[in-house]
């Protein structure tokens, strides 16, 4: 069921890319069964130093060398996690002034880091002028507080503008642009930002689109990524300097469920190519940029619960566990799914195991909606053994209510 590191891109990564020893999956080295008594207690998270590193590697030998590769936080912070992506990327994508105080504790340089989000609070502008990345521009109400903080701090601020463009990324899971939209500046309406940026005298550094996410059409990327690239070029006409940096957004998908065909990154690399060597004629100077996320961590990430209890109602096994939709939101199929589908789970103390039943994984809550696989064919598990929720690695811990039900929190581990 495991499969080499180096076949991740090729074949995907909804198989299981963790080794097996002695029936136990093995993280970053260590046996599952083992993993759990240094963490201490379950449930927790625990991600792969290893596999992240190989897949990035990985990655960016496909891609040309003139893209950049930026890492969008908001699908993994923890602090461990970034400080590796921080030496593995060209730079970092934040959603808030706690992600960006992660990053600037990683060490990574505020220059190649690009603050976005629809909300930012005026304190939160301040911070970023302060610290000197780059503030991606939603909305003209964000200048006069960018103003004010240029003037009490004495720096010039370095701006962007993120555009909602007239166009959105097909079959993506995630639209997030085209129509009315809260993120972004509506590309009709950016000469007159553009404009405003000219008159306060910021230092203008280019565009972000962010068509969408969770994409597995290598098709749909493409276009996006051209319309992208002649949309910037047609706005930068109005811009009152060059573009420096034109982040194209991301939209890269990976494969959850049973029936998803993995993306094909080769042809979007061939595309990539192409677009930036035209850039070199009608954008001078600009770097382009894609910004992954989900991923780039996706596969690196399992979710580890204990079974506390084999449970037969009226015939279906439920194997009761002490984790649940409050650690993995996501994996319950709470986080977005219209029709629900399972995770790929795994038994991960009993992987040699031939004996099977159809089980049902479900949590501690007081919720039918508590429930990490449903009528799963998976090896016979008894209390003590230890449920794993693969591709965990985004949108996991800091996406899920832990508070619910006062139960505890879940243990972060990168190994």
């Amino acid at each position: 069921m495991n499969a080499p590191v180096n076949d991740l891109l090729a074949a995907g990564v909804c198989v299981n890319p963790f080794p097996v020893e002695n029936g136990e999956l093995v993280v970053g080295g260590m046996p599952l069964s083992r993993l759990a008594a240094r963490v201490g207690r379950t449930p927790f998270y625990a991600y792969d130093r290893g596999l992240l590193i190989a897949h990035a590697r990985a990655l960016r030998a496909l891609l040309p060398p003139a893209i950049h590769l930026h890492y969008a936080m908001k699908a993994n912070p923890m602090p461990a996690l970034v400080q590796t992506m921080v030496g593995l990327m060209d730079g970092l994508d934040l959603a808030s002034a706690g992600e960006m105080k992660v990053a600037l504790d990683a060490g990574c340089d505020p220059r190649v880091m690009s603050f976005a989000g629809p909300g930012k609070r005026p304190e939160e502008l301040w911070q970023a002028v302060a610290a000197g990345c780059t503030i991606n521009i939603e909305s003209d109400a964000e200048l006069p507080h960018i103003r004010a903080a240029a003037d009490g701090l004495g720096v010039r601020p370095r701006v962007a503008v993120r555009v909602n463009p007239d166009f959105e990324l097909k079959s993506s899971g995630m639209k997030m642009a085209g129509g009315p939209k809260q993120f972004g500046i509506d590309a009709e309406r950016v000469p007159t930002t553009l404009g405003s940026i000219g008159r306060e005298g910021f230092e203008f550094v280019g565009f972000h689109l962010y068509s969408g996410s969770q994409t597995l059409r290598s098709e749909a990327i493409c276009d996006a990524q051209r319309k992208t690239l002649e949309l910037a070029v047609r706005l930068a006409q109005d811009a009152p300097g060059p573009v420096q940096v034109l982040n194209m957004g991301g939209g890269f998908g990976v494969p959850y469920f049973p029936g998803d065909v993995p993306l094909d990154v080769a042809p979007v690399a061939e595309n990539l190519r192409v677009l930036a060597e035209e850039a070199r004629t009608t954008l001078p100077g600009a770097t382009l940029v894609i910004e992954l996320g989900r991923y780039l961590v996706a596969h690196s990430g399992i979710y580890v619960a204990k079974v506390l209890d084999r449970k037969v109602s009226r015939g279906q096994v439920f194997l009761v566990t002490d984790g649940g939709l409050h650690h993995h939101l996501a994996a319950s199929g709470n986080f977005g799914q219209v029709i629900r589908k399972n995770y790929p789970v795994v038994v991960g103390t009993r992987m040699d195991a031939t004996d099977t039943e159809s089980s049902s994984i479900v949590g501690p809550l007081c919720t039918p909606l508590d429930l990490l696989g449903d009528r799963m064919e998976l090896p016979r598990a008894e209390p003590g053994d230890l449920v794993c929720v693969l591709m965990s690695g985004a949108y996991g811990y800091t996406s899920s209510p832990h508070l619910f039900l006062s139960h505890p929190a879940p243990v972060e581990v990168l190994v």
